[in-house]
């Protein structure tokens, strides 16, 4: 630029700030300087979406991305998505200028943010930026709750969002007759533990509002016992093995 000394840091700074910063030098000579800058443009910038998303890939972008276009292009989140996105920064560190030290800790975790899959199909800006060069932006499995036993449709449930036990019974096609409606099983693994714990419902006080009707954490199993005693593990195995079935086979040699 003319008149201006030395370089300017362009790399990792919007049009808007290199603009400032050019004007900022020119306070030097001009009183008032106006700067507007444009890039011309882009060079392929590849980027990854991975996870439960309909459409995985690699995507090259010749044009500023945001992530909820991103998700788009991948046509979104697919049915068993959580509740989160998340944007692993794989750009070089060195090429951003730091203006203090940042300790190790403090730069993997500005390396990897997340927010709200809710927030980012909304379109909210806190939580729609725009995707960068190398980014690797990942959409997590939902955890999941299984409802077995006297229930028109035992099925796994995706824990996208708070699931209390009396509507994900509803979301299991309801009790089927026989329930032993005073006695539902919620089975409770910790993660990283062996221990199980077991909690005891009964649905009839829950709808009288005379019980809480319990919210259910991951890997939770709700039992919804008969009066004849049908086991829990032939229910169990009837909900997991259709998702088995959809696996494919591979040969360990």
């Amino acid at each position: 630029m003319p008149l201006i000394e030395g370089d300017i840091h362009a790399a990792c700074l919007t049009e808007v700030e290199v603009a400032d910063e050019i004007a900022n030098r020119y306070l030097k000579y001009l009183r008032n300087p106006q700067v507007n800058v444009f890039v011309k443009e882009f060079q392929s910038q590849p980027v990854a979406v991975i996870g439960a998303v309909n459409s995985p890939g690699q995507f090259r972008l010749q044009r500023q991305v945001r992530l909820l276009e991103l998700l788009a292009f991948a046509n979104g989140p697919a049915d068993r998505a959580g509740r989160t996105v998340q944007i692993i920064h794989a750009t070089d560190a060195s090429l951003c200028e730091k203006t203090a030290a940042v300790s190790p800790d403090d730069e993997v975790a500005s390396s990897f943010v997340s927010y709200k899959l809710r927030d980012t199909l909304e379109g909210e800006d806190r939580a729609n930026p725009y995707v960068r060069p190398g980014d690797i932006i990942s959409v997590p499995d939902a955890d999941q709750i299984y409802v077995v036993g006297n229930v028109f449709q035992p099925r796994a449930i995706a824990l996208k969002e708070p699931i209390t036990v009396s509507r994900a019974i509803a979301m299991a096609g309801g009790e089927q007759r026989d329930t032993k409606r005073e006695r539902v099983r919620i089975v409770r693994q910790p993660a990283g533990g062996t221990t199980k714990q077991e909690i005891y419902v009964d649905m009839r006080a829950i709808e009288k509002r005379q019980a809480e009707d319990v919210l259910l954490q991951a890997n939770d199993i709700v039992a919804v016992p008969t009066s004849t005693g049908r086991t829990l593990l032939r229910s169990l195995v009837g909900t997991v093995v259709p998702m088995v079935s959809q696996l494919p086979m591979r040969v360990v040699p």
